[in-house]
This record gives C-alpha cells, sequence and structure tokens, in this order.
C-alpha cells in the first residue's frame, strides 16, 4: 500500500492531537494567511482562469494547477476567488507544502478522508465537498501524469 508523504502525514497528526475545537479553527486561519505561498504565478494563470482548472461543488471558487517538474513530479498551485474561503485557502496551502514535489503515486493515493481528518467530522456537506474536490483533482493531475509515461 502507498503511504502518504511524511510530511502530510506529520500535519494530520498534528491536528488530530488539537481536540479544541477553536485552537483547531485558529491553526487552520494560520495555514489559510499562507497562501500567497501556494498562490498561482501570473506566468501560469491570471483572472479569469480557465474553466478546467476550476473545481467543483466548491463554493469558494477554488481553482487548481499541476506543474511538471523535471524529475516528473509536479508542483501544485491553487487561487481561491472567494476572499472569506479560509477552508479552501487551508487546505490549499497543506496540499501544497505536503504535495509538491511528491511521488506521483503517492500524490494519487490521498484519500479524500484528508478533509475529515484535518478539518473535523462536523465540517457542512457543502464545504467538505468542496474540499474534497480540491484533493481530487489533485489526484486526477498525478493519475494522468502517471498514465502519460
Amino acid at each position: 500500500m502507498t503511504q502518504i508523504p511524511a510530511k502530510l502525514q506529520e500535519i494530520v497528526e498534528d491536528v488530530s492531537s488539537i481536540t479544541d475545537r477553536n485552537e483547531r479553527i485558529e491553526y487552520l486561519i494560520e495555514m489559510a494567511d499562507r497562501f500567497d505561498e501556494v498562490k498561482v504565478p501570473a506566468d501560469i494563470s491570471v483572472r479569469p482562469h480557465d474553466e478546467e482548472h476550476h473545481v467543483k461543488f466548491c463554493e469558494s471558487d477554488a481553482y487548481v494547477w499541476a506543474t511538471e517538474r523535471p524529475d516528473g513530479t509536479l508542483d501544485f498551485s491553487f487561487d481561491v476567488l472567494n476572499p472569506q474561503g479560509l477552508s479552501a485557502m487551508a487546505m490549499a496551502v497543506i496540499l501544497g507544502d505536503t504535495l509538491n514535489g511528491q511521488p506521483l503515486e503517492q500524490v494519487e493515493a490521498i484519500n479524500t478522508d484528508l478533509v475529515f481528518k484535518i478539518f473535523g467530522q462536523e465540517i457542512s456537506m457543502g464545504k467538505g465537498q468542496g474540499l474534497m474536490g480540491i484533493i481530487n483533482m489533485i489526484r486526477e493531475e498525478a493519475h494522468k501524469r502517471r498514465a502519460a509515461s
């Protein structure tokens, strides 16, 4: 079985250890505050973005891009059009931090239950669907690259 990248596992464990809901929210807001680090650069896309990069079902209007590295791994960049889309921004930072440059089979193996491990079981259905959509787009990009090689 393919393991998830160690950095992602570490974040999941860190978040899981936070039992106070308000502390978890603060942690995720701190992550969202770093969104500029993973925001799509202008040489890849500017608004309005192509619809092919739009995350389906995401209430925050998120977008995902994958750029191939020379070694065949991927770098992911994101945009979130809703300025209040903190959950989508936090998820983008977590995924960018932990999946950029990782083996494609590990990226492809990420499970959407990651949303509940990070945001908790009480996340709304709409928000959960959007965050799972971000993960699914990343997985699809990794799958496409693996299938092409």
